[in-house]
């Protein structure tokens, strides 16, 4: 009499499914480290936005109403001070100076300053036309690296300069950081980058981005 052993078909049948969904959800674990890499990289970013964009206004509002840091209390824009006179005027160095120099306290030099700041201080704090505040702030990163010209070992009157880089500083970096929030749309994490962008005039023009 020939015994037969029971088929496990249970087996037999559902094996090779738990085989195949195995291999389906595999790749889930790589796709969501690299989904929160991204998330994390465009928080980094965004961060670095919402400091910059602090860094502007701070200045902005410090000139305008004298807080007693870098502006003396009476002394702010609203005071009757001018917020290029001091800086302009006292520039010692570089092929610019004398340019400079006529320049400080003028009016339409103190309304472009301090409508630069506003204006890049908000976008960037807002996530909105970043790369017109690219632009704009890099003009004046680079009008402002002009004026205390780090390529000189001394000043007009023959006193060392101090300069601790004769091409790189903190100018040559903020405008370095502004043009890359622009280009990876640091905007669209903590702000209004997304919105802004769906906006028909922004969207026909995207220089406006």
């Amino acid at each position: 009499m020939t015994v037969h052993q029971p088929t496990h078909r249970t087996s037999g049948l559902h094996l090779p499914s738990l085989r195949r969904n195995r291999a389906v959800s595999a790749p889930v674990p790589a796709q969501s480290a690299r989904t929160g890499t991204r998330t994390a990289g465009a928080y980094a970013w965004a961060s670095a936005r919402v400091l910059m964009g602090f860094v502007f206004l701070w200045a902005f509002l410090d000139k305008t109403f004298g807080f007693g840091y870098a502006t003396a209390s009476g002394k702010g824009w609203v005071d009757g001070g001018s917020p290029t006179e001091g800086f302009l005027g006292h520039v010692a160095v570089g092929p610019m100076e004398s340019t400079f120099h006529s320049w400080a306290g003028a009016a339409w030099a103190d309304w472009l300053f301090m409508l630069g700041l506003l204006g890049i201080g908000l976008a960037l704090l807002t996530g909105v036309a970043l790369r017109l505040a690219a632009l704009a702030g890099t003009v004046m990163m680079a009008l402002m690296w002009v004026a205390e010209w780090p390529p000189a070992q001394h000043l007009s009157d023959g006193s060392a300069s101090m300069s601790t880089n004769p091409f790189v500083d903190y100018h040559v970096m903020y405008a370095v950081v502004l043009v890359a929030l622009a280009a990876v749309s640091a905007g669209d994490a903590l702000g209004f980058g997304r919105l802004w962008a769906r906006l028909p005039l922004v969207r026909d023009h995207g220089w406006l981005r």
